[in-house]
Order: structure tokens, then sequence, then C-alpha cells
């Protein structure tokens, strides 16, 4: 196909703020892992899709399928949908302990 011009699972996006590796990266509706560090306004390689190990809200219990939503105000995930951005569904069973503060996710992409 003439029109073909990537596969999407790692795009190229303008980092918002400074970004590092392994953090999530939010542009409008477009959620992704950053691959490196940026400083903001440069440009940072994100993975699309995956399966992460990712910052979670400690008071919630987590159990495989639940939708996970990415809260850009504390940089964290969250099962709360209200004023987030839906990233995809948690695999793993998290307690809810102050303590368990990482959840596996594995990303859906842009919706």
């Amino acid at each position: 196909m003439k029109n073909f011009v990537q596969h999407g699972l790692t795009v190229t996006l303008v980092a918002p703020a400074a970004v590092t590796s392994g953090s999530g990266v939010l542009v409008g509706a477009i959620f992704g892992i950053a691959m490196h560090d940026a400083a903001s306004g440069d440009p940072v390689e994100t993975a699309t899709s995956g399966v992460y190990d990712l910052n979670k809200i400690g008071s919630q219990a987590w159990a495989p399928g639940d939708k996970v939503y990415w809260d850009n105000t504390n940089k964290r995930v969250t099962k709360i949908a209200t004023d987030n951005t839906l990233i995809g569904v948690s695999l793993s069973v998290v307690g809810s302990g102050t303590d368990e503060t990482t959840g596996r996710v594995r990303l859906n992409g842009s919706f």
C-alpha cells in the first residue's frame, strides 16, 4: 500500500512536560509509555500497546479485566473513569493496601 505509514505500536509525540523513561504520557486522547527521557516540548517515542507495571492508587483493589484509566493530574492509573482517560485493562490481582501501588496494565492503544 502506498499510504501505509507505520504499525503504530510506537509513536512520536511532543512531551507535554518533562518525562522519564517508563512513565505515562498523555497527549490529547493518545496515551503511551515514554521510551526515553525527554524535556517538555521535545519529541518522545512512546509505546502505545503492550503490558506494563504502572503506578496506581494504593487504596484501590484491582482484578484482571478491570478497566483502568490514566489520572493525568497525579500521573498514575486508577479505576475511576470520571475526568480520566481509558488506557487499558488490569492483568493482575492487586490489593487495596497503601503499599500496593503498582498494577500490571495491558494498554489498548488510543480509543
